[in-house]
């Protein structure tokens, strides 16, 4: 029998006014940015809804504010009674995965990814953290490499296996240029420079993961409905006592991305919808899986396309 992940996209698919038209058309959709401003104590919707694209773009800021949106755009695909067998999320998008499969209230959700963003930016000073996309090498020569020149005295390591030929390299500036050098050695195509404020998923990021704990002590977590698969082991749980400690470890650990859709194709999944802004995730699972079907909800038009469709399917 054919199955429905809903996947949740992470940091870096933000953009101004993401969201807008869903909460204008969904009173559900509304309630979520609602409830978001009162819990964080500022109107992120006025970031969000006006910009500029530069304060969006600050992790405090970006963090909270996609996970609004992809919540908020979940409750008005919900509207039209659509399920989930599985849910998922690129990083950041785990925690929106959490609150679909009912591990988290969304306002506990967007309280967390708000410190969590000002953590992971505090962690390491301006300047001395980078990433890199890595395209048309495979992981474990990749890995071979980030394993050797951290060795050697510069820390990187494998950040983001996204999809076949698409890894992200995360670590001081000089480990990440090392490494991309000898990726270009060894075959890659391309080593891409990304324009973030810090070496997100790899070991410099500790101290953060470190201090975040204190804010999950803060949360009642769930056992879920639908079961969640983690960034950190690709692994499918609903027990709530698992949650907590793969959030810490994600903050400093590589995403398994593929892995993940690997994992869920593997338990039937065969349709995946992505819900939030952009297409990004859209783009990788295509790259993992060309066999799947593949949709995304992102404003009100694509949400009454994405439920009729999901209606049709479970019809036939």
């Amino acid at each position: 029998m054919s199955k429905i992940a809903f996947v949740f996209p992470g940091q870096g698919s933000q953009k101004v006014g993401m969201g807008q038209d869903v909460a204008a058309e969904y009173q559900e959709a509304q309630a979520v940015y609602t409830a978001a401003d009162a819990k964080l104590g500022y109107a992120i919707t006025d970031i969000i809804a006006e910009g500029p694209m530069e304060l969006l773009t600050k992790s405090e800021n970006a963090q909270p504010a996609l996970v609004s949106t992809s919540v908020a755009i979940l409750k008005a695909l919900e509207t039209y009674g659509v399920k989930a067998d599985f849910v998922a999320g690129h990083s950041l998008g785990e925690y929106s995965a959490l609150v679909a499969g009912g591990f988290l209230t969304a306002e506990d959700a967007i309280y967390l990814v708000h410190r969590r963003g000002k953590l992971m930016e505090a962690a390491v000073p301006n300047g001395q953290g980078a990433m890199a996309a890595v395209l048309g090498l495979d992981r474990e020569t990749l890995g071979a490499i980030t394993d050797s020149v951290t060795t050697a005295g510069d820390d990187v390591q494998l950040a983001n296996l996204n999809c076949p030929g698409q890894i992200v390299i995360s670590g001081t500036v000089a480990g990440v240029e090392k490494a991309g050098e000898q990726a270009k050695e060894a075959g890659a195509k391309r080593v891409l420079p990304l324009a973030v404020s810090g070496p997100f998923h790899s070991k410099l990021m500790v101290p953060a993961a470190e201090q975040f704990q204190a804010e999950l002590d803060q949360v009642t977590f769930q056992d879920g409905t639908i079961p969640v698969v983690n960034n950190v082991d690709a692994k499918a749980t609903t027990d709530k006592n698992a949650i907590p400690e793969k959030l810490v470890q994600q903050i400093y650990s590589p995403v398994l991305w593929e892995d993940i859709i690997t994992n869920l194709v593997a338990q039937g999944v065969d349709t995946f919808v992505e819900i939030g802004s952009g297409k990004v995730l859209s783009g990788l699972i295509k790259k993992i899986n060309r066999d799947v079907t593949i949709l995304a909800a992102g404003d009100v038009a694509s949400v009454k396309e994405v439920a009729e469709q999901l209606k049709e399917a479970a019809k036939q």
